[in-house]
Formats: structure tokens, C-alpha cells, sequence
């Protein structure tokens, strides 16, 4: 929260977006998160938090003023699904896992590097195919690690958006604030490479390839797959 400089407010703030945040943890029978607001001109919204007594929903000040009402509950069903799913925790637990083949695929490394030293000339050339073989695993490794992370990074964001769709029981309200927010060329000044997993859409800015290389890579699904998909759903 600290990084994004968002703040905390009460209901007397912003009365119509606490009453939307209550009514919706009603509708799905969780706590009421702490909401929190960016203050960013581009339309955004986050949740974080490792359990409910811990959750928080931030919105910038951007999507207060470019949203409708429905295309707000959309958003914030949206990042409510993010806390009941427990994304959060599950992703905490995807990075220590990606961390942890990183650090047994150097760990294997030097241990081939160091028995490649050790071995006499008979069975040099397989101290040189075993090293070969664990640089290409120490590289390799974590790359394909990472992979996996951001696959259920997207995989979530599709989850999130079909559960807040059924919450509200009105997917074009999502569908429609996702054109809005992928539509507004507005930079973010807390833009961060750690945070912007966290975001409802990218809070980068710009030209985007849509090869499946560059998807590979990406924390979110296409806009454009996630408004196909909620205005395919059937509530």
C-alpha cells in the first residue's frame, strides 16, 4: 500500500463506493475488506491480503470518475473474487516455489561444476556433457518456472472475472470497465514491475504484442479474450 501510496477511507469519504464494496461482501457472505484509494488518474483497482481479517480493495481516484455504478461493481466483484479465491495466498506460494527451483537449479550447477574439477581424463568428457547438461537446466529451470507463474497469474484473472460476473449477475458491467480501463491512455506514476500482477489490467501503458511469445510473458490475459469470454457467460 506503501508503494502505491494508497490510503485508507471510511464510509463518510465516499459513501456510494463503500455501500457497493458492503453490499457486494453481503451478497457473498465474506468480511468486508479495508478499501483503500490511489491517487492515480488512470482507472485501476488492486486486492491484496492473505486472508480475510488481512484484505484490502484500493481503487484510484481515475475509476471513480470514469466508471458507472455498474461498471464499478463489476471492477470491485472482480477484485472481491481475487480475496475469496485466496489468489493472493496461492501466488505467494507459486513465487516461493519459483524461488526455490532457482536456487536447486544453481545449486546443481556448482555442484556439476565442481565435479567436472574433481575428475580425472577418463571421464572428462562426461564431466563436460554433465556440465553442459546442468548449465542448460540452471537456465532453463527457472525460465520455465516463471512460465508456469504467470500461466496461473492469467489463469486467475479469468476465474476472477467469471466469479465476479456471477456475483453481480451483470458480466457486461465488468466487460464494459475493462474497454474503458484498456481503452484510457492514462500513465500510472506507481507503475512497478512487482505490483502490476496485482492490478485488474496492466497499469503499463502501450503497444502490446499478441503473439503467442509475447503471451507467454504476460501477468493478464488480452483484454480482449477476457470481454469475449464475459459476454459469453450465460447468468
Amino acid at each position: 500500500m506503501s508503494m502505491t501510496k494508497s490510503q485508507p477511507i471510511k464510509e463518510q469519504d465516499n459513501r456510494e463506493l463503500f455501500h457497493i464494496v458492503e453490499n457486494l461482501c453481503i451478497a457473498d457472505g465474506i468480511p468486508m475488506p479495508k478499501i483503500y484509494i490511489m491517487p492515480e488518474a488512470q482507472p485501476n483497482a488492486f486486492a491484496t491480503g492473505r486472508d480475510y481479517q488481512h484484505s484490502v480493495v484500493a481503487v484510484t481516484i481515475g475509476l471513480l470518475q470514469k466508471l458507472n455504478k455498474s461498471e464499478l461493481e463489476g471492477v470491485i466483484a472482480h477484485e472481491l473474487s481475487h480475496i475469496k479465491n485466496k489468489d493472493m495466498l496461492l501466488q505467494t506460494v507459486v513465487v516461493a516455489l519459483v524461488g526455490m527451483v532457482a536456487i536447486l537449479a544453481d545449486f546443481f550447477l556448482r555442484m556439476s561444476m565442481f565435479g567436472g574439477l574433481r575428475s580425472n581424463d577418463d571421464d572428462s568428457k562426461t564431466g563436460v556433457i554433465m556440465l553442459v547438461l546442468s548449465l542448460a537446466a540452471a537456465i532453463l529451470a527457472p525460465i520455465a518456472a516463471t512460465l508456469i507463474q504467470l500461466s496461473i497469474s492469467r489463469k486467475r484473472e479469468f476465474l476472477a472475472d467469471a466469479s465476479g460476473a456471477l456475483l453481480t449477475r451483470y458480466p457486461e458491467g465488468l466487460a464494459s470497465a475493462l474497454e474503458k480501463i484498456s481503452a484510457d491512455p492514462t500513465p500510472m506514476r506507481a507503475a512497478s514491475n512487482s505490483t502490476a500482477h496485482l492490478f485488474i489490467s496492466s497499469p503499463f501503458k502501450g503497444k502490446k504484442g499478441s503473439s503467442w511469445l509475447v503471451k507467454l510473458f504476460m501477468t493478464h490475459p488480452p483484454i480482449g479474450e477476457r470481454i469475449a469470454a464475459l459476454r459469453g457467460m450465460k447468468v
